[in-house]
């Protein structure tokens, strides 16, 4: 069901994916090809605040604090696993992989690869700050508008 809490995590987390991804751009090595990357996070992070944190507003200032990390810890597993597949499956049609098996722990080291870059401190603050900002947010608006 629609609600002001759901809409605003949506807008929030979507807005922390965005702002998120202008800082990965320049930890990535040069020759990377991002595409329609800062949409994509935009997107799971819309998914992300509408999904998970919309429907666990209302608990409280510290529920609401969890919430927002929750919902930013969602953000970020969500974007590993989309562009550690993505890889995953371009790797796979270059016939990388012996068998599946292989593919499917491709996924998950690649995750790890991937994850080694958000421990830059300017984008795990960015994380942290805008999930609490996000989940405060959501509670606000949860009381004020429901």
């Amino acid at each position: 069901m629609p609600d002001s809490a759901r809409l605003i995590a949506a807008a929030c987390v979507g807005a922390l994916g965005f702002l998120v991804s202008f800082l990965i751009i320049p930890l990535m090595p040069e020759s990377t090809y991002f595409g329609y990357f800062v949409w994509i996070n935009l997107a799971l992070g819309v998914c992300a605040g509408w999904i998970v944190m919309g429907k666990r507003a209302g608990r409280g200032v510290t529920a609401a604090i969890n919430n927002g990390l929750g919902g930013t810890m969602t953000l970020v597993v969500w974007g590993l696993f989309v562009y550690a597949c993505y890889e995953m499956f371009s790797k796979a049609m270059d016939n990388w992989y012996k068998n599946p098996f292989d593919a499917l722990i491709a996924v998950f080291e690649l995750m790890a690869k991937y994850g080694l870059v958000l421990v830059d401190p300017a984008v795990l603050m960015l994380l942290i700050g805008g999930g609490i900002v996000s989940g405060l947010f959501t509670e606000l608006a949860w009381r004020n508008w429901r």
